[in-house]
């Protein structure tokens, strides 16, 4: 760990109402909503960074690589992870990650996990702390995917790698200690988009079903502007500015953002789909569309856990190491999973 991480982490132990201060020194509160002091600072921390728009695509990958290494946690203690390849849908080969934990349930699905980043950043490492804790405490194999980013590979890129490596997950599980023929997928923000796809895709084809879907701050609905978008659109760590600039690199010029292989939402009916973990933040634009689907899919009659992490910010699942709210609420996910996965 280097002096600066070092620092970072040390100030980010200081009483909250000190932090506030040296962070503005009034709480940021949008609709009733006080982000956590730890992440008011790192917002007040970056104010005058440049932002992700303004930058080239190559830039801000590893800009956001560098930065999160900065906050990084250690991983979980009790879990063995190995870097490999799988086959990718065009003859390519796709950049995995397996986690094993040391008590892991045999009878406990394979969770197929995708990383946060619009399609357009992040890597292995952006979740792989994460990955960690949901692997001990759900005490499964967790399968995290590097899927090809835009603008390198525009879509449908990303969403194929995520398919394939879905129903090679499937075939292969038993080689992790899981069941045969069963996986589940996970994700945070596009990678949350990313498993709702999924689970949709294979309802349409008539193929199998993931066991679970675990929807993180999910990107849901890229046509339509919910109030969230406007409320919370120059918030930490996620601005609609951001997230304009994500789909001007991911999208091919003139796509339909209504596209149900883009914008999940939009599909009409969500009867028989899987079981579902939805979480979402409360300072975060993606957080109204987050909460409607999770009400949508209780309509539909799907099982759902949901739950909204107010005083937290989209991307949490990367900031346990500084935040203390994101690492309380990454413990508790996992303990939602774990309690989806019982009643499989």
């Amino acid at each position: 760990m280097s002096l600066q991480q070092t620092i970072a982490k040390l100030v980010m132990k200081l009483p909250g109402s000190w932090l506030v201060k040296m962070a503005g020194g009034t709480p940021l509160t949008i609709r009733g909503r006080t982000l956590e002091p730890q992440l008011q600072l790192m917002m007040w921390n970056g104010r005058n960074a440049p932002p992700m728009s303004s930058l080239q695509a190559e830039v801000a990958q590893a800009a956001v690589k560098e930065t999160l290494a900065m906050v990084a946690a250690p991983p979980e203690p009790g879990v063995r992870f190995e870097d490999m390849t799988i086959p990718g849908p065009d003859g390519n080969t796709v950049p995995a990650r397996i986690y094993r934990p040391d008590a892991q349930d045999p009878k406990a699905p394979l969770m197929v996990y995708y990383h946060m980043g619009g399609g357009v950043v992040g890597d292995l490492d952006t979740c792989h702390a994460w990955c960690t804790i949901l692997a001990a405490k759900v005490r499964c194999p967790v399968l995290s995917i590097d899927y090809r980013l835009a603008p390198q590979h525009k879509f449908p890129a990303g969403i194929d790698d995520c398919i394939a490596a879905y129903e090679w997950g499937l075939r292969n599980a038993a080689k992790f200690g899981a069941p045969e023929g069963v996986a589940s997928v996970g994700g945070d923000s596009m990678g949350g988009n990313f498993s709702a796809i999924i689970a949709q895709e294979m309802q349409r084809e008539g193929k199998p079903l993931p066991a679970m879907q675990l929807l993180i701050y999910p990107a849901i609905d890229i046509a339509e502007e919910f109030p969230s978008r406007k409320d919370f659109g120059e918030t930490f760590s996620l601005s609609t500015d951001t997230m304009d600039w994500f789909m001007d690199q991911y999208l091919p010029e003139g796509f339909n953002r209504a596209d149900k292989m883009l914008s999940p939402g939009q599909t009409g009916s969500l009867d028989g789909l899987p079981p579902a973990v939805v979480i979402t933040a409360g300072h975060d634009p993606l957080s109204d569309e987050g909460d409607d689907y999770a009400k949508r899919l209780k309509d539909a009659g799907v099982p759902v856990t949901h739950k909204r992490y107010d005083a937290l910010a989209h991307a949490f699942t990367a900031f346990t190491e500084i935040s203390p709210g994101s690492r309380k609420a990454c413990l508790e996910i996992a303990d939602m999973v774990r309690a989806v996965y019982d009643k499989l």
